[in-house]
C-alpha cells in the first residue's frame, strides 16, 4: 500500500492541473466556440486572476501591497470580478476590430499584463512573485495525499458547476444568439440583435472564467511569478480547446485532459532521453511536439475530439429516432 502512495499522489496531482485547464478552456471555449472571437491574449486574464485571488488571500507582506487576508472563497471571487472588469475595459476598446487584428490586440494586453506583474514589485512582488498563497484544508491535511485529493475534489466540483453554467447559458436564446453571430453577424444584427453588446458579454463572461482558473492555479501551487503567464500557456490552452473540440463544452474538458497528458508524458520522456546538459531543448521539444499534434488534428479532425453538435435531420432527435411508433 505504501507503494502506491506515491503513484496516487502524482496523478492527483495531474489531474488537479487537468482540471484547472479546463477551467481555463471553457472559457476560451464561450469566447471562440461559439461566438467566434480570436482571443489570443488567455495568459493575460489568468494571470489578473491568480494575482488578485493571491493578494486578497495571502498573508501580509512586508515589500508590497499584497496580503489583506481574506477567505480563499473571497479570492476567487475577486478573481472573477477583476477579470470581468479588466475584460470591459479591453473590450470595449477592442471588440470591434475582427480576427487578426482582435488576435495581435489581445495578444498585445497579455504581454503588457505580464509586465506589470514583472515590474509592479510594491503589487506583485516583481519577478520574485508572490509566496505563502494560502492553500484550502492546509491545516487540517498537511500537504501530502489528502490534500491533493481534497483539491481534486474541490476543483471537479467548480468545473462541475462552471459546465453546467455554461451549458444552460449556450442553449438559452442569448446562447443561440451568440451562434448567429458567430456565422453571421450581418445577419444577425439585421434580425435587431446588437451584436457588439454581445460579443462583449461572451467576452467578459469568457474572461472571468479564465480567471477562476487562474485563482485555482494559484491557491494550488502556493507560489505564482510572471513567468508563470507567458504565451506559451495561451498556445496550451488555444491547442486544448481545439484538439477536444471547439464549440462544445465537453470537448473543451477532453481537450484539457488529452493535451496535458501528452505534454507530461513528453516531458518525462525527454528528460530520460535528453542529456542534462540539453534540457532548455528538451522543453522546446515539447511545444514542436504540441504543435505537430495541433496540426494533425486540424487536418485529420478538424471539429476535435468531441466536435460541436451542429443539429439533427428534421423529424429526428438526438439520437437519430423517427419518433415514430412501430
Amino acid at each position: 500500500m505504501a507503494d502506491l502512495i506515491p503513484i496516487l499522489s502524482y496523478v492527483t496531482f495531474f489531474l488537479c492541473f487537468a482540471v484547472i485547464f479546463a477551467v481555463m478552456a471553457l472559457g476560451l471555449n464561450l469566447q471562440w466556440g461559439f461566438t467566434g472571437l480570436f482571443n489570443v491574449g488567455v495568459a493575460g486574464f489568468v494571470a489578473v486572476g491568480a494575482y488578485t485571488s493571491a493578494i486578497l488571500t495571502a498573508p501580509p507582506y512586508p515589500d508590497s501591497l499584497g496580503g489583506f487576508g481574506l477567505p480563499v472563497a473571497a479570492g476567487w471571487v475577486g478573481a472573477m470580478i477583476m477579470s470581468g472588469l479588466v475584460a470591459l475595459v479591453v473590450g470595449v476598446a477592442a471588440l470591434r476590430l475582427r480576427h487578426d487584428y482582435l488576435a495581435i490586440t489581445t495578444f498585445g494586453v497579455a504581454v503588457t499584463l505580464q509586465l506589470v506583474a514583472l515590474n509592479a514589485r510594491w503589487l506583485t512582488g516583481g519577478p520574485f512573485g508572490l509566496q505563502f498563497i494560502p492553500k484550502p484544508f492546509q491545516d487540517l491535511l498537511g500537504t501530502g495525499l489528502a490534500w491533493n485529493m481534497a483539491y481534486l475534489a474541490m476543483s471537479l466540483a467548480v468545473l462541475g458547476l462552471v459546465y453546467v453554467a455554461l451549458e444552460r447559458l449556450v442553449k438559452s436564446p442569448f446562447g443561440r444568439v451568440l451562434r448567429a453571430i458567430r456565422e453571421d453577424e450581418t445577419a444577425a444584427e439585421a434580425l435587431g440583435k446588437r451584436a457588439f453588446s454581445f460579443r462583449l458579454q461572451s467576452f467578459v463572461i469568457g474572461c472571468m472564467v479564465m480567471g477562476l482558473g487562474g485563482a485555482l492555479y494559484a491557491h494550488f501551487v502556493g507560489y505564482i511569478a510572471p513567468e508563470d503567464f507567458l504565451p506559451i500557456l495561451t498556445f496550451q490552452i488555444w491547442t486544448m480547446l481545439i484538439v477536444g473540440g471547439s464549440g462544445n463544452n465537453r470537448g473543451a474538458i477532453a481537450g484539457a485532459l488529452a493535451v496535458w497528458l501528452l505534454w507530461s508524458l513528453s516531458g518525462t520522456v525527454l528528460r530520460q532521453i535528453i542529456p542534462q546538459s540539453e534540457q532548455a531543448r528538451g522543453a522546446a521539444l515539447q511545444i514542436v511536439l504540441i504543435g505537430v499534434i495541433l496540426a494533425a488534428m486540424l487536418i485529420w479532425r478538424p471539429r476535435g475530439l468531441v466536435g460541436e453538435v451542429i443539429g439533427t435531420p428534421a423529424g429526428k432527435d438526438e439520437k437519430g429516432n423517427t419518433g415514430k411508433k412501430a
